[in-house]
């Protein structure tokens, strides 16, 4: 990690850094878009499970990325809106829609600050944020607004996201050596992806913020949402820390470990 510039162009930098990692994720057993297309499901149980039925309502992934998660809640039979503010990102997601044969699905590039003006004062009844989505942007406070004029009314928010507070863990996963309430950007230059870590890459430096519990939940009610629920997992979806044991596609902390929170998840309903 290195200290940020103030003058950096925190979108151009880290869209740079999703353009390129496209293809790599599209292409990656991470992914698995062949397994996929063949009919795998992409989502969490949890998710499924916290969403509820979807069949006949509309629904806007935000910062869908390739829209493999996106396609899966068309599947389950939602109206989608995808968006994200990588074109090759977008334009990746609506060449997988064709070959799952998804006609219910529409993909627009856009700037998520920009969402309510790019979709037109469009309204869903879900809107849906999965995991890894909030550390990119800068402001939770004007991400909770745009959500909830997005949201229609009766609609919810459901997102699902990385716990911050195993951002404050050692490799370890026992020692606390970073500042939980660190709200400063933060600059990252790293090769490769979480899909593919070897993968040869150019646009490697991205810039990131932490946000608390409590400033999530804290927007979303200023925002006149209100939270139905709030929870937190004892488990990863990849080896985020060396000790965890895998079983079952999820990684959890060994029998006898001190666990702690290593996801959360929240649905945020509109009057």
């Amino acid at each position: 990690m290195t200290e940020i510039s103030a003058s950096a162009d925190w979108r151009a930098v880290n869209r740079a850094n999703w353009d390129e990692r496209v293809p790599i994720h599209t292409a990656s057993e991470f992914y698995d878009v062949d397994g996929f297309v063949a009919g795998k499901e992409s989502l969490r149980d949890f998710e499924v499970a916290e969403v509820g039925d979807v069949a006949g309502r509309t629904l806007l992934h935000l910062q869908c990325h390739f829209g493999q998660d996106t396609l899966a809640w068309a599947r389950r039979g939602a109206t989608v809106t995808g968006l994200d503010f990588s074109e090759p990102a977008v334009a990746a997601a609506t060449d997988l829609a064709t070959r799952i044969g998804i006609d219910t699905a529409r993909f627009v590039t856009s700037d998520l600050y920009d969402a309510v003006d790019t979709l037109q004062g469009r309204t869903f009844d879900i809107v849906y944020t999965g995991l890894g989505a909030l550390c990119w942007l800068p402001d939770v406070d004007h991400w909770a607004r745009t959500v909830a004029a997005l949201i229609a009314p009766g609609g919810f928010l459901y997102l699902a996201e990385f716990h911050p507070f195993a951002d404050v863990l050692a490799e370890d996963g026992r020692t606390v050596e970073s500042d939980y309430f660190r709200r400063d950007a933060r600059m990252w230059d790293e090769s490769g992806t979480y899909a593919d870590m070897a993968a040869p890459t150019s646009a490697n430096v991205t810039i990131e913020w932490q946000h608390g519990i409590g400033d999530v939940v804290s927007a979303l009610t200023a925002a006149g949402l209100r939270l139905e629920f709030l929870h937190e997992h004892d488990f990863s979806l990849f080896a985020r820390f060396p000790v965890l044991d895998r079983n079952e596609g999820i990684y959890r902390f060994p029998v006898g470990h001190p666990r702690v929170p290593l996801i959360y998840s929240l649905r945020a309903t509109k009057a």
